[in-house]
């Protein structure tokens, strides 16, 4: 496995190794045998929780959180993108693709390991752009579980969604510092963080700020009712009113937000598809498992080609998300979160990855016949968890028009060219 210091989080120089806790990996480790006790872990660990959440109907929470995230230290398997002076795994995206993979195969695992959105992705972009004194104030205590954070960006109509450039939310300079006025939703994991990052329009673009949880100007609105619930800190209503922020907060360069918002964007959205690939990866091996131990018709249902056909459209799907979750990983190591090349293929990744997940699942529960849509059995639940994966991180529909856009200006030309020229 290859490292690659400049796409994860950086070690402050010094920090002592953890005590109380399993040796971290690191990242010269055995990644196939930290995936095994990652999976193990996930068995043993996660899905008795996972249970019971979905069978009571009940919001993942940070109680829950903090007692997963105390097991995985113990079992040595927590904090793939935490530097291994901070009690991490330090791993690199080629070593994330199989470790997150196998923490995936829970809907709560990634956040049990510490590598759930929207953290993941600001851990990478607080990495990338914060001063010491924020990374010491932020980034550290988040890379070791102590904290949660959000970003705040998308807004009520007519503000930011699909497109960022729709910001509305504004922050004015004032003597010392900047006021923030505005109103976001579906910021997810905002009941309960520590912090979050505000994404404002300030003269001559956007710009990012870090605001504290118990800024007076910052209001943690309802916890929206979405179809999917198992975030920690749901996905809710923000409102910036008259908020006091000092010039300190500021992250990056006034002006810089959308560009550093890019940093994040391909390994976030590569982490999505690492994590859901798992979740789909179990749920065909559970219902390869249910029809072949059930009968209809004379014959197991495993026999039948009707199923056979699901089974194993399910299996082409699962090998070429994985090879192409594992390719880009491979280019985000070699070219940096920044390079055109791996938010090409990031953007690729999730469109391919969120709709053969979807496909999985949708098998899934129609293999398991009627008992499919109950969640005593887990996959409707799976199902239903997965839709949101097709519109989070940018929907199929943006993504598309962007590859698009990428490959034709690579074949554009100034002048119009002739039928000639085109043979």
């Amino acid at each position: 496995m290859t490292t690659a210091p400049a796409t994860r989080p950086p070690a402050p120089a010094g920090t002592p190794e953890p005590a109380g806790s399993s040796p971290p990996a690191g990242p010269g480790a055995d990644v196939a045998e930290l995936a095994r006790r990652t999976r193990a872990f996930v068995d043993d660990h996660v899905l008795p929780v996972e249970r019971e959440l979905v069978v009571a109907g009940r919001h993942m929470d940070d109680d829950v959180r903090v007692d997963l995230q105390r097991a995985a230290r113990a079992a040595g398997v927590f904090g793939p993108l935490t530097p291994v002076g901070l009690g991490g795994l330090g791993l690199s995206n080629a070593g994330l693709a199989e470790v997150l993979e196998a923490a995936g195969r829970s809907l709560i695992g990634p956040t049990a390991v510490n590598c759930a959105a929207p953290d993941d992705g600001n851990m990478h972009l607080l990495a990338a752009v914060c001063t010491q004194a924020q990374a010491e104030r932020y980034l550290h205590p988040l890379l070791r579980g102590e904290t949660r954070s959000s970003i705040a960006l998308t807004e009520p109509a007519p503000g930011a969604g699909s497109d960022p450039s729709m910001v509305r939310t504004s922050a004015v300079p004032v003597d010392g510092g900047w006021v923030i006025d505005g109103a976001k939703h579906f910021i997810t994991g905002a009941e309960g963080a520590a912090f979050t990052i505000c994404i404002a329009r300030t003269e001559g673009g956007t710009t990012m700020f870090l605001v504290d949880q118990d800024n007076p100007g910052l209001r943690v609105g309802r916890r929206m009712p979405t179809l999917d619930h198992s975030a920690a800190g749901g996905h809710c209503e923000v409102t910036f009113a008259d908020c006091f922020v000092p010039d300190d907060a500021v992250l990056g360069d006034v002006g810089a937000g959308l560009r550093y918002a890019q940093v994040r964007l391909a390994p976030s959205r590569l982490a999505f598809c690492m994590a859901w690939l798992g979740l789909a990866a179990r749920a065909h091996e559970m219902a390869a498992a249910w029809i072949t131990g059930r009968s209809s018709f004379g014959q197991r249902i495993s026999d039948h080609g009707m199923a056979q056909a699901h089974v194993a459209d399910n299996e082409i799907d699962i090998a070429a998300a994985r090879a192409l979750v594992r390719s880009v990983a491979r280019v985000l190591d070699e070219e940096g979160l920044a390079s055109s090349g791996a938010r090409h293929g990031a953007a690729i990744a999730k469109t391919f990855v969120a709709e053969a997940v979807w496909r999985v699942l949708d098998r899934v529960v129609q293999l398991y016949g009627g008992l499919g849509i109950c969640e005593d059995h887990l996959v409707a639940r799976f199902l239903v968890e997965a839709r949101g994966f097709r519109i989070y991180e940018g929907s199929s529909e943006v993504l598309r028009a962007s590859i698009a856009r990428r490959v034709l200006r690579a074949h554009s030309s100034p002048a119009p060219i002739s039928p000639e020229e085109a043979r």
